[in-house]
């Protein structure tokens, strides 16, 4: 298999890269990651010392890729299909890029800020931090109520990055900032990227460790 996708089933920015494997129905192999056993860390380290998943193993052009984002504009260039994440004019794809680090930066970082302080022992809780994590994903819950009023997918009429990015975010905030009841745009969005085919499978093989979400 030319590709390998170092990643764990339940965590979100291996969401965001699954999504778009899966969209263009690209070959590759999951290489499934226990960060809790030693020697599986150290075996992951080796190979990109941040230890951050995913990464993508590309065999055939000897390139190790990082990142969720620049993994999908990889495959984008290197391993294309029907869907093109990355418009081709160039006014639309800066604002795609924009979109997707207003996911990452502004709905996903804070959200897992707040599950990072639940898996914190007693005694080290940052509730300072967890509002201030709360208070951003309110403020990004008010201007994608705007946006998606008018909107299908998060660019428009195509799907691309920045719906990569949308998905899992917003699957995981809702879980710990629910944003059904106040911004239907919102929800209505979030509810066409669950019935996305690529996002559904997704979802399908994380089921068996949704327990292991705290919270």
């Amino acid at each position: 298999m030319t590709l390998t996708l170092y990643m764990h089933p339940l965590a979100s920015y291996c969401h965001k890269a699954l999504i778009a494997l899966y969209e263009n129905d690209t070959p590759f192999k999951p290489h499934f990651l226990d960060l809790g056993d030693p020697t599986v860390r150290a075996e992951f380290n080796a190979l990109w010392p941040v230890g951050k998943m995913p990464v993508l193993l590309d065999h055939r052009r000897e390139q190790t890729v990082p990142e969720a984002t620049v993994i999908i504009e990889y495959l984008g260039i290197y391993y294309p299909g029907p869907t093109r994440f990355v418009p081709e004019d160039p006014e639309r794809a800066w604002q795609t890029r924009l979109s997707d680090r207003f996911y990452d930066l502004y709905v996903h970082e804070p959200m897992q800020r707040i599950v990072a302080d639940r898996l914190r022992p007693d005694g080290s809780k940052d509730p300072f931090g967890v509002e201030a994590a709360r208070a951003t994903l309110r403020t990004s819950y008010d201007m994608l109520e705007k946006q998606m009023g008018q909107r299908f997918w998060a660019m428009g009429e195509t799907f691309s990055l920045a719906d990569c990015a949308a998905a899992p975010a917003l699957f995981y905030a809702d879980k710990v900032q629910p944003f059904g009841e106040t911004h239907p745009a919102l929800a209505g969005y979030f509810g066409r990227l669950l019935d996305r085919p690529s996002y559904a499978r997704v979802l399908e093989e994380a089921k068996p460790y949704f327990d292991m979400f705290p919270g």
